[in-house]
């Protein structure tokens, strides 16, 4: 059972999905889908199984990329009509696979965020460590707002601790802990390297109109990884903010909306109908 929130836009604008990144959940989208909505795009946000409030696999069940795939499509299969993806690092390969291996293809179009084909494994390690880095959990939740602050020396703003609540649990040994799945980091955080040569493929199999956002201080997509991306993808477009890192809707959430809002605007107006179905 997947946790989702709706924002409503206008009938006649394109639907938005919005993929999270490893660890995070759709509180992670919760400004950008306000403003977009505001601008007339309605949109959906959920928490990917194993995270927030979404369910977790039963016990003895591993976590498999091929079920956030199909979780992915299945949100967007129910929807009237093709939504576009807005998928962050996760979120992004997650789209990349189902638009490259679905028929009908889900999306209407990609907005991928800080996210490639292939990225920088020390980035990886450097997100892992510090998510693993309290595996007994946080003795308050002034301690865990202290060691967001040391992870995220560029933000000006340190969590609240109403903030905190909704991305920690509160256990019955008094520490708070992450939101997610322990099981999630072997079998889902330290798996996404064997899978680069089908997310390669998949890429080369994208025919929508998409959007690559990255940011100019991330530590996993690099110029190298965005020109190879473009490449794959050539009808893609490509904007760098260069304030943000590889949270890139968290560190300059203004200038990644309208980013977002300048893309949709290009793209053809009028409903899009799934591929294959009637007109």
């Amino acid at each position: 059972m997947l946790a989702i929130d709706r924002f409503n836009g206008l009938s006649d604008h394109p639907h938005l999905l919005f993929a999270h990144g490893f660890g995070q959940t759709r509180l992670a989208w919760r400004r950008a889908a306000e403003v977009l909505a505001a601008n007339g795009f309605s949109g959906t946000t959920f928490d990917a199984r194993g995270h927030g409030d979404s369910a977790w696999n039963p016990a003895g069940e591993m976590y498999r990329m091929e079920q956030f795939i199909d979780d992915l499509a299945g949100l967007a299969q129910a929807e009237p009509e093709p939504p576009i993806l807005i998928g962050a690092s996760m979120g992004g390969l997650l789209g990349l696979f189902a638009q490259g291996h679905f028929q009908p293809t889900p999306f209407r179009a990609l907005v991928l965020v800080d996210i490639t084909p292939r990225w920088e494994a020390a980035g990886v390690e450097r997100i892992l460590g510090f998510m693993t880095a309290h595996p007994e959990g946080f003795d308050d939740l002034e301690h865990a707002a202290c060691e967001i602050a040391a992870y995220l020396p560029h933000r000006t703003e340190r969590k609240s601790p109403a903030q905190l609540e909704k991305l920690l649990h509160h256990g019955a040994d008094g520490r708070w802990r992450w939101h997610w799945d322990p099981r999630l980091i072997d079998s889902i955080g330290r798996g996404g390297k064997d899978q680069q040569a089908e997310l390669i493929e998949a890429a080369r199999r994208v025919a929508v109109p998409t959007l690559l956002i990255s940011g100019g201080r991330s530590d996993l997509v690099s110029q190298t990884h965005v020109d190879e991306f473009l490449e794959l993808v050539p009808h893609a477009h490509h904007v760098c903010l260069p304030k943000a890192t590889h949270m890139v809707a968290g560190d300059d959430n203004d200038a990644f909306t309208r980013t977002i809002l300048d893309f949709l605007v290009t793209l053809p107006a009028g409903s899009a109908h799934r591929a294959g179905d009637p007109s």
